[in-house]
């Protein structure tokens, strides 16, 4: 048991001595290091040459330091000379070690002497001088360049009085601790300023591209606007240098006119930043208040007219009072967020709220530290607005994420009722297909009754005539004679099935080839039935263009054979006309005219025998787009009379292919 308890003391004295060790070190090396302090600030106005110092009127002053309270009127350079001393132990090591100073802030331009040596420069120290107001300065003094005792660092600082020129406390220790200091307020005051300046400008021209694209989203428009305005107005910070500018009043010029003219820039660009803000906060929260919308673009307008047309003697108090304003409409939208997510409570209300109340807080804490009422304090807007940035840009992404998936599925929704639609719409047309083959079986029996009525029915009838003619003379009808009546019956019956089946029809040459084969058959029984005739027809057609199509020459065919065959049974005419013309362009008549008995027309329409005809005609008529005139009185004879109105028609016209127009217009009828 021994061996091992003295086992566990020797390791516990071990770890005591290893936590030790380090302790030990930082301790001789604190005892080992050097002290620095600062003995000593004073300043005086530069001579007239600017680069000498001033060999009087030095006033002792405390850093930080602006030089326009103390000499209000007074534009060019300041020599600030800072006294210092480092103290180090007796064979110190640390005294062979290298000396870092700088500046956090330097209002404008600077150069900076080590002894009467010059160490380091501004690009530019006279007018258009280098902007240096957001930039931090550190140096490393090699320690040779270390005096003992008393060392002096020399400061020239170049500014115009408008614009709080000045000088922050020097920082003064080694290397080791000044680079990661100043490394640091690089990164707040340069490195985060740019990267949300490329930010900005990148999430500006995202979201402008959708705007342009869905219109009716306004919020991604203004958060555009606004997003560029924002830009816009970090690029005048970072300036490193005025930028070409050209005053919209001129004042005459005027020592240090370019970096006014910047100022008034940065201030404009707040303005508008800010009066863009406000616009977006209210639309993004689904707020409507153009009269609040109004009174911003009007206080713009006046605060832009003021910064750009105040005289230099005013600039900075009107600076103030306009930096106060948007300051003061920053907080009022912020607190209005506030309220209105308290009464309307949802998801993105509550984002929105926390996301602006963070803006709250840390434009509280920098404007205060802008007006001195904190100090020692770094600024907080650096180290907060690229997240700033990025969380607005979240919310607008989540919008439009939510919109886009209300669309998809408005699209999903839309898809499954236009296939139900669909569907719909083809069981109906399935419906219709089968009703219009009903339909069409219906109609090809009512034309088969037509064409049985008009051609084999008038062919019966003028058989029976021939017979009826035979009896009454007492006389019997030869073989030869019967057997062409039957021969004449199935030629009859035969063209009416050539003409209801057959794939195409043409157009006869001639009007006279159009009228032979029913002039030949007609003239027969004219022969016999003692009646005389006279057949008129144009020897041509008055063009291609000014023909009939096949349809309208059979529609004609079987009027004409109607309308003869109407003659022969009920007229008991000693006369039958026909001619057909082309009176006119693009128009043909046929007319039948008979000096039979004549009848009542009217009357004759309700009739089973003669009005069956008339109804014939007068369909047949309509599908070749013609027009039936029935004329007759008691005794006066008969005229049948049908208009068609020519087209632009080939010679070969496809019954098939038409079946279903004329149907239509027989419903029509």
């Amino acid at each position: 048991m021994r061996p091992a308890r003295i086992w566990w003391l020797q390791m516990l004295c071990a770890l005591i001595v290893l936590w030790c060790a380090p302790l030990s070190s930082a301790h001789a090396q604190q005892a080992d290091a050097c002290s620095f302090r600062v003995l000593s600030t004073q300043a005086a106005k530069a001579s007239a040459d600017e680069r000498l110092r001033p060999a009087e009127d030095w006033v002792t002053v405390q850093l930080p330091d602006v030089w326009s309270r103390r000499w209000p009127e007074h534009s060019g350079s300041v020599w600030y000379r800072i006294d210092w001393e480092r103290q180090c132990p007796n064979g110190s090591d640390a005294a062979k070690e290298p000396v870092a100073f700088g500046f956090q802030r330097i209002f404008m331009a600077a150069e900076v002497f080590v002894q009467d040596d010059r160490l380091w420069s501004d690009a530019s120290l006279v007018d258009p001088i280098t902007h240096g107001w957001n930039a931090s300065r550190w140096w490393a003094l090699p320690a040779s360049a270390v005096r003992p005792g008393i060392n002096t660092v020399w400061v020239r600082v170049v500014g115009p009085a408008e614009l709080t020129p000045g000088i922050e406390p020097m920082q003064l220790d080694t290397v080791e601790t000044i680079r990661p200091r100043f490394e640091r307020l690089e990164w707040r005051r340069n490195t985060a300023f740019l990267l949300t300046n490329a930010l900005s400008g990148a999430l500006a021209c995202i979201f402008c591209v959708i705007w342009l694209m869905r219109r009716t989203e306004h919020t991604y428009g203004w958060f555009a606007l606004m997003s560029f305005a924002w830009s816009f107005y970090l690029s005048t910070v970072t300036a490193a240098a005025p930028w070409p500018i050209w005053p919209i009043v001129s004042e005459g010029g005027g020592a240090f006119e370019s970096s006014l003219r910047m100022a008034r820039l940065n201030i404009v660009a707040m303005v508008f930043y800010i009066a863009l803000f406000s616009i977006f906060s209210l639309r993004f929260s689904d707020q409507r208040m153009p009269r609040a919308e109004r009174f911003l673009w009007a206080a713009s307008a006046i605060a832009t007219l003021t910064i750009v047309l105040a005289p230099r003697a005013l600039l900075e108090q009107a600076s103030h009072v306009i930096s106060l304003s948007c300051a003061f409409t920053f907080f009022a939208v912020c607190i209005e967020l506030q309220w209105h997510a308290w009464r309307h409570r949802s998801v993105q209300n509550i984002l929105m709220a926390l996301c602006w109340a963070s803006f709250l807080v840390v434009s509280a804490h920098d404007v205060l530290l802008v007006f001195h009422v904190w100090s020692n304090h770094e600024a907080w807007v650096p180290l907060t607005v690229i997240i700033t940035t990025a969380l607005i840009a979240l919310l607008l992404g989540g919008r439009l994420a939510a919109n886009t998936r209300k669309i998809e599925q408005f699209n999903i929704q839309l898809e499954q009722r236009v296939n139900d639609a669909r569907n719909e719409l083809t069981h109906a047309l399935e419906r219709e297909h089968a009703q219009k083959l009903e339909h069409t079986r219906l109609q090809e029996r009512v034309h088969l009754a037509h064409d049985l009525h008009d051609s084999l029915g008038g062919s019966l009838v003028r058989s029976i005539a021939v017979v009826e003619r035979a009896q009454r003379s007492q006389q019997t009808l030869p073989n030869e004679r019967m057997l062409s009546l039957l021969k004449l019956l199935r030629d009859d019956l035969r063209q009416m099935i050539d003409h209801g089946s057959s794939v195409g029809a043409t157009v006869p040459d001639t009007p006279e080839l159009w009228m032979a084969p029913l002039r030949y058959r007609f003239t027969r029984i004219f022969d016999e039935l003692n009646i005389a005739w006279q057949w008129h027809s144009d020897p041509v057609w008055r063009s291609d263009e000014e023909r009939p199509s096949a349809l309208q020459c059979l529609g004609l065919s079987r009027i004409l054979e109607e309308a003869l065959t109407n003659a022969i049974k009920h007229s008991r005419a000693k006369t039958i006309r026909v001619w057909c013309h082309q009176t006119a362009p693009h128009l043909l008549i046929l007319h039948v005219e008979d000096d039979g008995k004549g009848f009542d027309v009217p009357s004759a329409r309700d009739t089973t025998g003669l009005g069956v005809g008339m109804r014939s005609m007068a369909q047949r008529a309509r599908r070749i787009s013609g027009q039936l005139t029935v004329t007759s009185a008691l005794g006066t004879g008969s005229v049948v009379r049908v208009e068609v109105a020519l087209q632009c028609q080939n010679a070969v016209f496809d019954i098939d292919d038409n079946i279903n127009r004329t149907i239509r217009k027989d419903n029509t009828s």
